[in-house]
């Protein structure tokens, strides 16, 4: 089923669109607040797409249902990862792309940007997307199914604009799983812009304005 969005569109007819993956139990809503504090007018025309994930039994949630991108067996987070799941909503992800593709913006003006769990459904989704991306950006989240990254990364992608950032006193996603996806990207090549702050599983002030920054390089 095609997922549910909020969007938020400026006045102008958008050049560009931000595609926005929120992280586990939120929805849609959960980064409004961070959209609208962005100041992307110099761009022209812009909409933000933010879906709402699927309600599905999440496991260290007791097995009770909540909006999750794919399920969470273990804390660890690379132990016994949902690769089913993740798969899924990588071609739920993938059919927002081709939405706006419809709708006049190419994917070469296309961001794909999300927090914990979206983080990683943008990594998954926008390394391996056969179209070239505008940029993708990792908050506060990892890269998953690592190993078949360097196997299933789109040359069409291989040199994408990347904006990494996190919270050295991140509790729900240690730092090191956000270094680990950094240096497996190095070593194929990326040249991802790393931020990291004083926070936790958060999102920083400043962190806003150097997203804001990138943002205004990777589609001005």
């Amino acid at each position: 089923m095609p997922l549910d969005t909020l969007e938020l569109q400026t006045p102008e007819a958008p050049r560009a669109s931000l595609i926005v993956l929120h992280g586990l139990g939120a929805d849609g809503h959960d980064f409004e607040p961070v959209c609208q504090a962005l100041d992307l007018r110099a761009l022209g025309g812009l909409r933000f797409v933010l879906p709402h994930a699927p309600v599905i039994p999440v496991t260290i949630n007791g097995g009770y249902p909540m909006r999750a991108w794919y399920d969470i067996r273990n804390g660890a987070l690379d132990q016994r990862e949902d690769a089913a799941g993740l798969r899924q909503s990588q071609a739920a992800v993938e059919a927002l792309i081709a939405r706006e593709v419809e709708r006049g913006i190419p994917a070469s003006r296309i961001v794909l940007m999300g927090f914990s769990q979206g983080c990683a459904m943008t990594l998954l989704t926008g390394l391996r997307h056969p179209q070239r991306l505008a940029g993708l950006v990792g908050l506060s989240g990892y890269l998953p199914l690592l190993d078949t990254t360097a196997a299933e990364h789109s040359a069409a992608n291989a040199d994408v604009p990347i904006f990494l950032a996190h919270g050295r006193q991140d509790q729900v996603v240690p730092i090191a799983r956000a270094q680990a996806a950094r240096a497996e990207l190095e070593r194929l090549g990326y040249a991802p812009q790393w931020q990291d702050y004083a926070m936790g599983h958060e999102v920083h002030p400043e962190e806003i304005q150097a997203l804001q920054d990138w943002l205004l390089k990777v589609l001005g």
